[in-house]
């Protein structure tokens, strides 16, 4: 592809200025410099850091992951040293990376909403470099009283009402698989600049042998290429049930896969568990998903976001 053919990739996720649409899933990409010796990460469009909480969390127990066909369990329970101690590791490493180009989005996870607005005081007086705070309320590893904090529309938007004043940057949530258009109509109404989606599918595997769970709970969140036909399904709904800008999550591999979000109604993707057995597929499928857009004869990857038709 000559540089005179190549169509502008650039895309804003909600006030997160992106030079592509290729983002990293939370909790599969570190907190970036994990991945520099396999690649220039700056060559992404963002990263989206491990998911962590104003105070350190121990996580799940061992074991914590579990691979099934065409997928992986994990119950690995956001365990994180706290945004301290975060900060501290890997500041000024974010720092350089967001000077070189690269958008950084910090993750914000909590028990409670007063746990949520404290990660998000943390990040907003300490995390300069960050372009967007993402609000885990969706994961299935940490739910209390039995349904993740984010699984109702009154839950979810209470989360964002709450920590809206305590921060000026974009607000990306990262949403379950669970009544999308509803959850999505109540996050815009809140508040969210973005959305993010899907967080993983709540799932279980049985040892027959044993007659026990593969891991140390008795369910655990299924990724990767599984569930990429549900993910796409749900980002189009969410597309239709508001106007925020959206980020595909689920079961990336290609740039075709990518491209398949875009046509749904997203604006950004993430790769999110290729990033564990293929270190540099987040990169690969920036190229690819550059190259269909100039396949496709648009200027613009923007002109392609929502363009499915059936």
């Amino acid at each position: 592809m000559s540089s005179a053919k190549k169509p502008r990739m650039t895309v804003d996720l909600g006030g997160i200025r992106m030079r592509n649409p290729v983002n990293t899933a939370s909790g599969t990409f570190g907190f970036g410099s994990e991945f520099e010796g396999f690649f220039d990460v700056a060559k992404l469009g963002a990263i989206t850091c491990k998911g962590c909480s104003a105070k350190p969390w121990d996580g799940n127990p061992a074991p914590r992951l579990f691979e099934t066909p065409s997928g992986m369990m994990n119950s690995v329970g956001l365990q994180n040293p706290g945004i301290p101690a975060m900060l501290a590791q890997s500041g000024a490493y974010l720092s350089g990376l967001a000077a070189r180009g690269c958008a950084v989005i910090v993750q914000a996870a909590g028990h409670s909403v007063e746990e949520y607005v404290s990660a998000v005081e943390l990040y907003e007086e300490h995390a300069p470099f960050a372009a967007g705070i993402e609000l885990n309320i969706s994961c299935p590893n940490i739910a209390c009283g039995g349904a993740a904090i984010g699984s109702t529309p009154e839950g979810a938007a209470k989360v964002v009402r709450a920590v809206r004043p305590h921060t000026q940057r974009p607000l990306v949530v990262k949403m379950g698989p669970v009544r999308v258009q509803e959850i999505a109509h109540a996050l815009e109404d809140a508040g969210a600049d973005a959305l993010s989606l899907i967080n993983t599918i709540p799932a279980m595997a049985i040892d027959v042998s044993s007659r026990r769970s593969r891991l140390s709970r008795p369910t655990a969140g299924l990724s990767g290429p599984a569930i990429h036909p549900i993910a796409v399904r749900m980002v189009w709904e969410a597309h239709s049930a508001c106007s925020l800008p959206l980020c595909g999550i689920g079961g990336i591999q290609s740039g075709a896969d990518a491209a398949e979000f875009i046509l749904a109604g997203a604006t950004a993707v993430s790769v999110g568990t290729a990033n564990l057995y293929d270190p540099s597929c987040a990169v690969r499928v920036a190229r690819e998903l550059e190259s269909w857009v100039a396949e496709q004869g648009a200027d613009d990857i923007n002109d392609l976001i929502g363009a499915f038709t059936c």
